[in-house]
């Protein structure tokens, strides 16, 4: 930390990403993973496979990141490690499911696309839920 650097700018950067986690999460979470968990046959029949893999390993690869990751990233435990499968699942919906949306179209995707981008470059703060191997491995930095 730079002695420069002032603990109320530091809060207010902690409190603004556990917005960004928690908002962003709950969002993806409600809108998308929820719905698939809780009407998975529907959902199954309904999901496109870009790459050819099955419907069933489309929706559990959705599931992970659209209903798993966001329940860690909220709490934040594994928080960089859980925006990657959300970044690829938005990566691939964007270009490979829905090439023809403009950014009207898509903007909900876009947007969900920079918040877990930005979690994922910034971190999840000093507000999180810290697992014990963590607490050792940040003391011994």
């Amino acid at each position: 930390m730079d002695k420069k650097t002032s603990p109320l700018l530091l809060a207010h950067v902690d409190i603004g990403l556990l917005f960004l986690r928690v908002a962003g999460s709950f969002m993806l979470f409600y809108v998308h993973g929820l719905p698939k968990v809780l009407h998975y046959a529907h959902e199954l029949k309904q999901i496109e496979d870009p790459f050819g893999f099955g419907p069933q390993l489309s929706l559990w690869a959705a599931i992970l990141a659209e209903f798993v990751c966001p329940l860690l990233i909220a709490a934040g435990l594994f928080t960089r490690l859980a925006c990657l499968p959300i970044v690829g699942v938005l990566l691939i919906a964007m270009f490979a499911v829905h090439p023809d949306w403009s950014i009207a179209e898509g903007q909900f995707g876009w947007l969900l696309l920079v918040i877990f981008m930005s979690i994922a470059i910034c971190g999840p703060g000093r507000w999180r839920i810290a697992w014990s191997g963590e607490r050792r491995a940040m003391h011994a930095l």
